[in-house]
């Protein structure tokens, strides 16, 4: 992770910056723009085994969601941009979304079903700040995808392992359920879901 500018940013000002057809993820974090890590090959294919064991979820349910290629998620309050590895909407609240047909931001909660990130370098982000975030903005359900096992001993234990933390919204906080090896993945939001951890941090 790299900051790029110490200049304080706006979300806006941002927006403007972002270099079009760029081959690097940028986020503001709090007013800095930060040079997200290059995804690694395991990271990017667990991301997409993901997304395709959900899409076959929605077609096999006929749920009224999407995944798009790719989305802007801003906080409320904070002069902040993040882009998830896999973000699941609600179409019928994307049309509430003031700058979603245009610039695919969202900018409310109530839009996102589900927002996956896949641990990488920066994990403090995914446990700490994204996830304090999300749950500001109530965002039903957040998973946390730590294939490698690196984050912080307080949020996946000792000895360090890979975990698959799954974040839902219970009465505007997030109750956090862990789950490990052949441990079926619990999902709120896909409550039909067979899938056990093992089959997502094996997918390639």
């Amino acid at each position: 992770m790299l900051k790029t500018t110490l200049k304080q940013v706006t979300f806006d000002e941002f927006i403007e910056w972002y270099p079009e057809n760029s081959e690097h993820h940028y986020e503001l974090h709090n007013g800095v723009i930060i040079e997200m890590p290059k995804p690694t090959g395991k990271h990017s294919e667990v991301g997409g085994f993901i997304i395709a064991e959900l899409n076959f979820e929605i077609r096999r349910l006929f749920l009224p969601y999407l995944i798009p290629r790719e989305g802007v998620v801003k906080p409320y309050t904070k002069e902040s941009g993040y882009e998830p590895d896999v973000i699941v909407l609600d179409k019928q609240a994307l049309k509430n979304e003031p700058r979603w047909a245009k610039e695919s931001i969202i900018t409310m909660g109530s839009s996102v079903r589900l927002i996956v990130e896949v641990v990488s370098t920066n994990w403090h982000d995914d446990y700490a700040l994204k996830l304090d975030d999300y749950e500001a903005m109530g965002i039903s359900e957040y998973w946390i995808v730590d294939y490698l096992g690196i984050g912080g001993r307080r949020y996946i234990g000792s000895p360090k392992q890979p975990t698959f933390s799954v974040c839902q919204i219970v009465e505007g906080e997030y109750e956090i359920s862990q789950f490990r090896g052949e441990d079926r993945i619990v999902s709120g939001v896909f409550p039909e879901l067979n899938l056990t951890v093992n089959q997502v941090f094996r997918a390639c």
